[in-house]
């Protein structure tokens, strides 16, 4: 395995405040948080990136991340939420262990901040796009 935090927190090594733990995810709250519930979920998988993760620990945190996110909101009051995750150092990847974050928004403006830049797109540049992009599925 990794020696990410996040191996350390599987194996034991480093404490955590478990949320939920199954035979392929650990979900724990963040220690760090951006908001009063700020969870993380994590396959005990040792994935860098979305991309490197099985399929079978990708289904796994597939079917946890909407419980997690259900029992956030309700233990926190929180009507909003974000599920933030990234890869690679340039997308603010920070723990090199594929992870993802269930971060409640509140009213007090705590919670996630986002500054969205949203560009455009050339329909045949982006019909030749996703063509490259399905035949490489």
């Amino acid at each position: 395995m990794s020696d990410t935090i996040f191996a350390k927190i599987i194996k034991g090594e480093i404490p955590c405040h478990r949320v939920h733990e199954d035979d392929h995810t650990l979900t724990f709250l963040d220690i760090n948080p951006l908001s009063r519930g700020h969870t993380l979920v994590i396959p005990k998988e040792p994935a860098a990136t979305l991309d490197a993760l099985s399929d079978e620990s990708a289904a796994a945190i597939g079917r946890v991340l909407p419980r997690v996110c259900r029992a956030v909101m309700k233990a926190t009051g929180a009507a909003a939420y974000n599920v933030l995750q990234n890869n690679g150092a340039p997308a603010h990847q920070a723990v090199f262990h594929v992870h993802f974050h269930v971060i409640p928004k509140f009213d007090d403006g705590s919670g996630l901040g986002l500054v969205w830049k949203p560009g455009t797109s050339d329909a045949a540049q982006a019909a030749a796009l996703a063509r490259e992009i399905a035949a490489a599925i």
